[in-house]
């Protein structure tokens, strides 16, 4: 499991990005850094996230692999599984590599755009902890 904290891109709104805003998830990467759907199987009950965000409250959420999409699946942060209303799906998530440095979009739910974010930390969890995204 890895611990990948994702900030968002160089955009209109902020020419320098923002620290402030983002996303810390808990995931299986496999050896070159992209999710492995087949270890998540096995631990989805421990694949969590936290969406930061400048000025409002913290979103605390699971990461979900569901079948059908872009290449076959979707990778998404799903906040309330009563609904799909808020969930947040990630542009072809399953070929990007979490690797420091490089970038991922994920659709916001509140006005379906999709913003760029750039993984900027990536580390290892230790086996058997609990720690929230």
């Amino acid at each position: 499991m890895y611990r990948v904290t994702l900030t968002l891109a160089r955009c209109p709104e902020h020419p320098d990005g923002s620290t402030g805003r983002g996303y810390q998830i808990l995931a299986p990467l496999g050896r070159d850094g992209r999710l492995d759907a087949e270890l998540w199987r096995h631990v989805r009950d421990r694949c969590r996230v936290r969406r930061f965000w400048t000025d409002e409250r913290d979103r605390h959420g699971r990461l979900v692999h569901r079948a059908g999409g872009e290449g076959g699946a979707t990778w998404l942060i799903d906040y309330d599984d009563r609904t799909d209303a808020d969930d947040e799906a990630g542009y072809r998530l399953g070929t990007h590599a979490f690797v420091e440095g490089e970038y991922v979009s994920i659709r916001d739910a509140g006005d379906e755009t999709y913003h760029t974010f750039r993984v900027a930390h990536v580390s290892r969890e230790a086996a058997g902890s609990r720690s929230q995204a």
